[in-house]
């Protein structure tokens, strides 16, 4: 068996493979195409595993090398740092040390989806992109008619039909009402990129039973939903409920030394879109169960607004576990996510506080709460 590590660049990437015995045979710079690496590894005769860094430019490569190679991993670049930081560092010794460490059996795995699933996340990742656009336009807008003492005109929906015409026609010195409509083009053109990812939603929400669960959910609408199932993809890979937590980023940065221990800011490492996505649907789950709305505010008045959003968010992810293993005769495939803090409670405490508060909270104005308990399910900010 042959091992080969690869460090990855955008124009060049570098081999090196390494036999058994942790003799280099060949250590060559190449293209980054599937040219150079048929240049770098189309002759060897001996099965080879590959291993690379989850960098920039991984992807491609990735499939690449899958094609031809016995197994490809990819290696978590911070961990392989940890195990294997060296003061002179080059492109040659970056792959030499890969491939050594893919020899002993000592690469730190980071998880690769299939190309399927990156090139959904892919999509769903522009969708985010745009809604948070789509939002920052609108904020100039507001803005902007703030700054020229414009009052807001006197309809439900400011960028709905009646709303636009007013905005169109509404009295404006002429830089500022250059600004406006060059806002107002922004905005629809964002817009017909947000209805474009419809369909894709639609298609990969539809006969999913994952996503119909995690919708069932508070705060989970159709977006959110599906955002979630496929930036997760596989839950077993996480063996415990704190691994999930922890690849979201939604743990706290640790110091301790002897019998002092310090927790700090959130260490914002692993999955950037999955860990706004469970903090995104605590709020509209408020609205939903009184259970999370107790929690949250009970955590505010501790610890502040920051903390009382991340911690049900937190819990919503390490409470999955338990979900799926006091729930298991009842579910007939994975369950990605389940946030909030009644997965973690037996169905029976659920039910019996949303009966016993949810007259309460509708009787204090809570949006989402009828006399009866009832509520909408499911919303989340993002249009789904």
């Amino acid at each position: 068996m042959y091992y080969v590590g690869v460090d990855v660049h955008k124009t060049n990437s570098q081999f090196a493979v390494m036999d058994s015995a942790g003799k280099v045979l060949k250590n060559v710079s190449v293209p980054s195409s599937p040219e150079g690496v048929h240049q770098a590894l189309g002759r060897l005769r001996t099965p080879f595993k590959v291993v690379l860094e989850a960098s920039y430019a991984w992807e491609p490569m990735y499939d690449w090398l899958d094609e031809i190679a016995e197994e490809v991993w990819l290696a978590h670049p911070l961990k392989v740092r940890a195990i294997a930081e060296a003061r002179i560092k080059t492109d040659r010794l970056d792959a030499e040390i890969l491939a050594h460490l893919l020899r002993a059996d000592l690469i730190p795995r980071a998880y690769a989806a299939g190309a399927a699933t990156r090139e959904r996340k892919r999509a769903l990742r522009q969708r985010r992109f745009l809604v948070m656009m789509r939002g920052m336009i609108k904020n100039r807008i507001h803005a902007l008619l703030t700054r020229c003492a414009v009052d807001r005109p006197d309809v439900s929906d400011l960028f709905g039909k009646k709303g636009m015409r007013l905005l169109k026609s509404v009295p404006l010195p002429d830089v500022d009402r250059a600004l406006l409509n060059e806002d107002l083009r922004l905005l629809s053109e964002v817009a017909k990129g947000v209805e474009n990812t419809e369909t894709l939603l639609d298609d990969l929400s539809r006969d999913d039973p994952v996503v119909a669960r995690l919708k069932s959910l508070p705060g989970i609408g159709r977006f959110l939903s599906v955002l979630i199932r496929y930036e997760i993809d596989d839950i077993d890979r996480f063996r415990t409920p704190k691994k999930l937590a922890a690849y979201a980023g939604l743990v706290p940065s640790t110091y301790q030394s002897g019998n002092r221990r310090v927790h700090g800011k959130l260490t914002k490492q692993g999955n950037k879109h999955l860990r706004w996505a469970m903090i995104e649907a605590v709020s509209p789950a408020m609205r939903w169960s009184p259970y999370i709305y107790r929690y949250y505010h009970r955590i505010k008045r501790k610890a502040g607004t920051g903390a009382a959003r991340v911690d049900p968010a937190r819990r919503g992810g390490t409470g999955e576990r338990t979900f799926r293993r006091r729930h298991r005769d009842s579910l007939d495939g994975p369950l990605p996510f389940a946030l909030g803090l009644h997965a973690a409670e037996t169905a029976e405490e659920g039910l019996r506080a949303e009966s016993e508060s949810g007259e309460a909270l509708a009787g204090r104005g809570i949006p989402g709460h009828s006399r009866t308990g009832e509520a909408g399910r499911g919303r989340d900010s993002l249009g789904g």
